[in-house]
């Protein structure tokens, strides 16, 4: 696979960024050893680039993984939600420790919305800056979904990765559409900020038009690499096979279709409601303050589309 700079950065990533959310506790809960001979299968592939988060409690899925891979040519992306020094420093000695490495290649923010949270959360980057100086970490950045959120980056020299929200319906941008988010996008990325995209599938609504969302995200000539959730053989296959060809072969295709899909909602659900109004099939409820699919559920996916903190998903 077709490995790319990120940005101004010295470090070189596959086209194709390791999703790590799909396998965790969260979400499909597989065994770490299942997850970490995944993680292999992916490297062996071509994919050398990962991304996790503090809160995702997967760091023993890639550090089972990295028994057998080379850690200088393996890529590891996490994030946390620190805002002081002391959280900024027990979020990356968690990390270091957890994954069993010396260092972290990238380390973001974790969602952050704009040069006000940025401001607010600069001394976690001060420490983060100091830790780069000591070789612990190679480059800091933030993660998003807002349009706001990648104009940041284009504000703090110091800010060298965005890994922004971007799809083909814009499911998930919380401050704009498609046009505002590649905009800004294309401006960072021509200011040498390294780009990798997230949801690429909306959080898996896209599911059901596989081929067009992906190949949307493919083909934007300013991102470097974009992420996407694998849980399964078949399913690193299917995103290989899409980067390299644009298209899945019918056996994948037919695997991927016997599998049993499920809505998820997030314990951060907020029971707005806007998903119940939204739902033309009665599918979703919210019951003891949380929306809650129900039998009625038809995995649309619109819900997702209306829901403002974008905790609904489709694994």
């Amino acid at each position: 696979m077709k490995r790319k700079k990120l940005g101004n950065t010295d470090i070189e990533v596959s086209s194709l960024c390791f999703g790590s959310l799909t396998m965790t506790p969260f979400q499909a809960n597989l065994p770490v050893d299942e997850g970490g001979r995944l993680i292999q299968y992916a490297y062996d592939k071509g994919i050398n680039f990962i991304d996790t988060a503090e809160i995702y409690d997967n760091y023993s899925y890639i550090r089972e993984a990295l028994k057998g891979i080379k850690r200088e040519d393996f890529v590891i992306s996490t994030k946390c939600y620190a805002y002081t020094k002391a959280m900024a420093k027990d979020s990356l000695e968690l990390a270091l420790r957890e994954l069993n490495t010396d260092y972290i290649d990238i380390f973001l923010l974790h969602e952050q919305e704009s040069v006000h949270t940025v401001r607010g959360h600069y001394e976690a980057i001060e420490y983060f800056l100091k830790a780069k100086d000591m070789g612990k970490i190679r480059a800091i950045g933030i993660s998003t979904h807002r349009v706001e959120g990648v104009y940041a980056v284009t504000q703090y020299d110091e800010l060298e990765v965005v890994h922004p929200i971007i799809n083909k319906e814009g499911i998930g941008i919380q401050d704009g559409n498609v046009d505002d988010m590649l905009n800004i996008i294309k401006k960072a990325y021509n200011m040498g900020k390294g780009i990798y995209g997230m949801k690429p599938l909306g959080g898996g609504h896209l599911i059901g038009q596989v081929e067009e969302a992906f190949n949307f995200v493919k083909n934007i000539p300013f991102i470097h690499s974009f992420a996407i959730g694998m849980q399964s053989q078949e399913e690193i296959d299917c995103n290989i096979n899409l980067m390299e060809t644009g298209r899945i072969p019918k056996d994948l295709e037919e695997k991927l279709k016997r599998k049993k899909r499920r809505l998820i909602v997030a314990d951060y659900c907020i029971a707005c409601g806007n998903c119940v109004k939204t739902c033309k099939q009665k599918g979703i409820e919210i019951v003891d303050g949380k929306a809650t699919p129900n039998e009625n559920c038809i995995l649309c996916g619109y819900c997702a589309r209306n829901c403002p903190e974008f905790c609904i998903k489709v694994i």
